[in-house]
């Protein structure tokens, strides 16, 4: 078992000024799960008639991005390509101090403690992160042929689960890599084409409407990323912009 000192960040509403409060978490099993471990504690808090920590989960089966936490100044923590539900208690050590804070971004405020608002990214996709058009019936997988290059890079694109993890790691509160996974997913599939320009340029200046800063290049979307999505999306929806402009 483990003994761990944890600073977490506490903050009543959206209009509360917040801080850090240190809480102790005795008997962590290096095999929970960092949630695990925050239910454990939240249990000893109701005990002590504390307010228990609020913060999001879900699926916490690491797919939903729901699980939006700052540890140790990393969203998500410590491990490549893992969410704060499946981050597991052995990737730290006995006796360690863990900060655990909410995702620092102009667009997402704090709603409660480690709850923040990120409708901005529903709004985003509301802009034009969807095919409109009519495709009828479900058609046969080979009925459209799609080159293969096209197909793993719309895949790879797809693989964002919109956590908001790239906007928190980005020191500019950038949401250039959600929203280039989207236009990227899309403008390599034939359904997405049709309605490619009016997508890109609605999305781009939707994300400037909502406070999203701007990208320069820091690579920590990518690095923050749970599920390791590609900066060179950024450069097709920089590309695709380009063209939108172009007639």
């Amino acid at each position: 078992m483990m003994k761990l000192t944890l600073y977490v960040w506490r903050q009543k509403d959206a209009t509360s000024e917040g801080k850090l409060e240190q809480y102790k978490a005795n008997h962590v099993s290096p095999d929970m799960s960092f949630l695990e471990m925050l239910d454990v504690v939240n249990e000893d808090l109701l005990k002590q008639g504390i307010e228990p920590i609020a913060f999001d989960h879900d699926c916490r089966e690491g797919i939903c991005g729901t699980c939006s936490q700052v540890i140790n100044g990393v969203p998500h923590g410590p491990e490549e390509k893992t969410t704060a539900c499946q981050l597991h208690m052995r990737s730290f050590k006995d006796g360690d101090s863990i900060y655990i804070e909410p995702w620092r971004a102009k667009a997402f405020p704090v709603i409660r403690d480690l709850v923040v608002d990120r409708n901005a990214l529903d709004k985003l996709i509301e802009s034009g992160g969807y095919v409109s058009v009519s495709t009828g019936g479900v058609p046969d997988g080979n009925a459209i042929p799609i080159p293969k290059v096209d197909a793993d890079n719309a895949m790879d694109a797809a693989e964002c689960i919109g956590c908001g993890a790239c906007v928190a790691g980005c020191p500019n509160g950038s949401a250039m890599l959600f929203v280039s996974a989207k236009v990227s997913h899309l403008a390599h599939l034939p359904q997405g084409r049709v309605e490619a320009s009016q997508r890109v340029q609605n999305m781009t200046s939707t994300m400037k409407e909502l406070g999203f800063g701007n990208c320069t290049n820091h690579y920590e979307c990518e690095a923050s990323c749970p599920k390791g999505v590609n900066v060179r999306f950024i450069a097709k929806l920089n590309r695709e912009y380009l063209k939108s402009y172009v007639k």
